[in-house]
């Protein structure tokens, strides 16, 4: 397998901005995207695991960087949720400890940040990215199983026609806020974005003699789309894992083993490990990519099973107790008010 050499690379892009950085790249996301649709077990709706949807939220998967450009207070509002910059004593910026459990909203993480001197445009709030689109992706599912079985029982021609076209409505959402989590959980397998060393070791006490040069760019784009194809992502994927613990955990824990590759890259790109002919490069990232989608496929198991304990629309009705045939759900989702 060819190894590109990542100096040439560096000397390309050294003029990047932090803020330009996408997680992954374009290949890195998409391909994280396909692997964990494709690794979906039979539990979740048949319309998932169908291949058009797994292209479809490969491509969804991009649009979080894809979106960058549009103006100034869209990007900047957007920019900090794909990171968070945790410094070496597992501080956010010298800021609140990175632990379970999280602040419960990001007012709370933003008053912490605050109170250190720092805020959350410049730390960074990639956990709450990943927390807000699995919610997220638990109502969707939830009204989805009402959806299919309203439609199911109803008699009346009209309310069914309805049913069956905000089914299809609620089908392509579905894959729109994947594809949103796909990213940001595949930005949490990226170590650059968890650490204040993001692109360089930076101005940082560095006994090690880490690089200074901006990493980042060529790490995750040009060097991940030369490696890792999709089949080799999928073979090093790990086998399902339900944790059944709150989301907010186990964003945490996820973020923290993103985290503890930090100082692992810089070694190896300060061994060699990231030049021309050597492996050790190659088994890193495909390590991290495969963690990222295996995450995202986890929560999206997670995220199906959780919405058959969910209520939905107003005024609010019982997932189970529609799908019991218990409830009449049309006016709390047709919203007769």
């Amino acid at each position: 397998m060819r190894i590109a050499a990542l100096p040439l690379a560096l000397a390309t892009l050294s003029l990047v901005a932090p803020s330009q950085a996408l997680a992954w790249g374009g290949h890195g996301h998409r391909i994280i995207g396909v692997a964990a649709m494709e690794a979906l077990p039979d539990e979740v709706p048949a319309f998932l695991r169908d291949p058009t949807a797994a292209m479809q939220v490969g491509e969804l998967s991009r649009e979080p960087d894809r979106s960058k450009g549009a103006g100034k207070i869209h990007d900047s509002n957007r920019d900090p949720a794909h990171f968070v910059d945790l410094d070496d004593a597992g501080l956010v910026m010298g800021g609140p400890r990175f632990e379970k459990p999280l602040p419960p909203t990001r007012a709370d993480y933003e008053a912490l940040l605050q109170a250190a001197g720092t805020d959350s445009w410049k730390a960074g709030y990639l956990q709450y990215s990943i927390v807000d689109q699995y919610q997220q992706l638990t109502l969707d599912f939830a009204y989805w199983r009402v959806l299919v079985a309203a439609e199911a029982r109803e008699t009346d021609p009209g309310r069914r026609a309805w049913y069956a076209q905000d089914r299809a409505l609620r089908e392509s959402l579905l894959k729109t806020t994947i594809g949103a989590l796909s990213h940001y959980v595949a930005d949490g397998a990226q170590p650059l974005h968890t650490s204040v060393h993001y692109n360089g070791w930076g101005d940082y006490p560095n006994p090690q003699g880490y690089t200074l040069s901006r990493i980042h760019g060529p790490f995750e784009g040009e060097f991940t789309r030369a490696h890792v194809s999709l089949a080799d992502l999928k073979g090093a994927m790990a086998p399902l894992r339900v944790c059944d613990c709150p989301v907010e955990d186990r964003a945490v824990d996820y973020i923290l083993a993103g985290f503890s590759k930090v100082e692992p890259l810089y070694a190896l790109e300060k061994a060699g490990g990231l030049a021309e002919g050597d492996g050790r490069g190659v088994a890193f990232v495909l390590t991290q990519t495969a963690a990222g989608a295996s995450e995202v496929r986890d929560l999206i198991v997670e995220a199906w099973r959780d919405s058959a304990d969910s209520q939905v629309g107003w005024r609010p009705v019982k997932v189970a107790d529609v799908v019991a045939g218990e409830v009449d759900p049309f006016e709390s989702l047709y919203s007769v008010d």
